[in-house]
């Protein structure tokens, strides 16, 4: 017989065994359980099984809200022609001078994938539902015609803008006052909204009356000046900022929430890191728009057309036969242009080309249906208004690009918006549209191009106004009232 010691520690041996591989059995059907779940549950509710183009493109439906109506202001400080712009709006197709706009949407967001898919016949009918139930035309250019038309006369009877002052002896006049020359390139957007700003109405001398009090350091000067360069701007954006709290009252009493910039360089975005305030108080006015970048901050900030300046009307904009399906010019200097160029490179109807061309760039733009504006090293570039400029219809391919005019101009009525995604299906995104919808796209392309140019001196419904008109729309209504020692300054 065995010792009852040896028969203890065999039955413990056994016992501890089985245990042992019942704790390896449980987890590991556990785990395989809680995965097929998962897998389960995704092939239910999301699309990720089923990759279609159609899943990419819906627009965020947000109700555009409005502040109130601020109280008229006084006699501008400047030299300004001291008029009023008569409001005239063309109505778009289908729409009677009498027809009130059904509804309004919000703001438009290249590129913006949320998995939230529409049909082919929502995409490109020109009617939608809105969240709360009501109908939506798509057709027409603005979000709300009579709001627009209603806000854009209160905005240009009572809108006025304090520019801090700066004498023409100042060492960095070439940067704080407007050229004195028409601007031009890539980054004219920032000089011309100077430059027409101070020969329009909205500038005051009084602060009192000030809705807005404007910063005129020019990013793109600065980052020229050789005092000062790309690796200085921070440090004077301080230094300014430093400055007129020390001198004036007014970013002191909100912190900095009515004041605002306007920039066009990408250089901006880095501009403000040692003025935090200014990145996250003041309004933002930029080219460089991103939902992705986080110095930008969504409905704070702005967006600025990147616009290459250009005078009159191209000639044959109507007339011009638009043999090719799509075009793009531009270097590869980011891997979505490189996506785009490797799909299409080779294309008979889709002329995707890298490198200087060998024909005119306007004969391509009015040669084409569709102009691509693919994403560079940063979202904006000015192929939009090129695009628009000469009558094609924009295909904007650049994800979380905050698009100009978004609170007022409907994308969808003018335009297409393509994820990067969806580069490999280009032309059959661009095909799916209708002979009728393509003429619906280009004859409110001819409406909107307006809102798309710059001009020396205001002009109604100019890239200016419609800026001016954005800024409106971001004004403060909480007001800090100032006192008459403070407006003496």
């Amino acid at each position: 017989m065995a010792p009852p010691s040896l028969l203890l520690h065999y039955s413990q041996r056994r016992l501890s065994h089985s245990t042992r591989g019942g704790f390896f059995f449980v987890p590991t059907t556990l785990a395989l359980l809680t995965s097929l779940l998962i897998l389960f549950y995704l092939f239910t509710t999301s699309n990720i099984f089923f990759l279609h183009y159609r899943h990419h493109h819906r627009q965020p439906d947000l109700p555009l809200e409005r502040p109130g109506v601020p109280s008229s202001g006084g006699s501008g400080a400047y030299p300004v022609t001291g008029r009023s712009f008569p409001v005239s709006l063309d109505r778009a197709a289908g729409s009677s001078p009498g027809e009130k706009s059904p509804g309004v949407s919000g703001p438009a967001v290249a590129g913006e994938s949320g998995g939230r898919g529409v049909n082919a016949g929502q995409r490109w009918s020109g009617d939608r539902i809105d969240p709360s139930g009501d109908h939506v035309n798509t057709n027409d250019v603005y979000h709300n015609r009579d709001v627009f038309e209603k806000d854009y006369r209160e905005m240009n009877r009572s809108f006025k803008i304090y520019v801090y002052p700066h004498r023409r002896d100042d060492p960095f006049a070439n940067v704080l006052l407007p050229v004195d020359f028409e601007p031009g390139g890539n980054y004219a957007s920032e000089s011309y909204f100077k430059k027409s700003l101070m020969n329009s109405h909205f500038i005051t001398k009084d602060p009192t009356e000030a809705d807005l009090f404007f910063m005129p350091f020019s990013i793109a000067r600065l980052r020229h000046d050789p005092r000062v360069g790309v690796a200085g701007i921070q440090d004077y954006v301080r230094d300014y900022v430093v400055n007129i709290t020390r001198r004036y009252p007014y970013w002191n009493r909100t912190g900095g929430a009515d004041h605002f910039y306007v920039a066009c360089h990408s250089i901006s975005r880095s501009a403000m890191e040692k003025a935090s305030e200014v990145k996250m108080n003041a309004i933002q006015v930029v080219c460089s728009s991103s939902y992705f970048l986080q110095g930008y901050v969504t409905h704070k900030d702005a967006s600025l057309p990147q616009v290459w300046p250009r005078q009159g009307d191209p000639p044959n904009i109507l007339s011009s036969k638009r043999n090719k399906l799509a075009f793009f010019a531009g270097g590869i200097n980011s891997p979505v242009r490189e996506k785009l160029v490797k799909a299409w490179t080779n294309d008979s109807e889709i002329f995707a080309h890298y490198g200087r061309l060998t024909t005119p760039y306007s004969d391509e733009l009015l040669g084409s249906k569709f102009c691509l504006h693919v994403k560079g090293f940063e979202v904006n570039t000015a192929r939009i208004a090129d695009s628009l400029y000469y009558g094609c219809v924009p295909v904007i391919i650049a994800n979380h690009y905050d698009l100009p005019f978004a609170d007022i101009l409907n994308w969808m009525s003018f335009s297409v918006v393509v994820t990067t995604l969806d580069i490999p299906l280009l032309k059959r995104i661009l095909k799916e549209a209708s002979s009728d919808k393509f003429s619906m796209f280009q004859s409110n392309v001819m409406k909107v191009r307006k809102h798309f140019q710059w001009h020396p001196s205001p002009v109604d419904y100019d890239a200016f106004c419609m800026v001016m008109y954005e800024l409106w729309l971001r004004r403060s209504t909480v007001r800090v009232p100032l006192t008459a020692s403070f407006g003496s300054n």
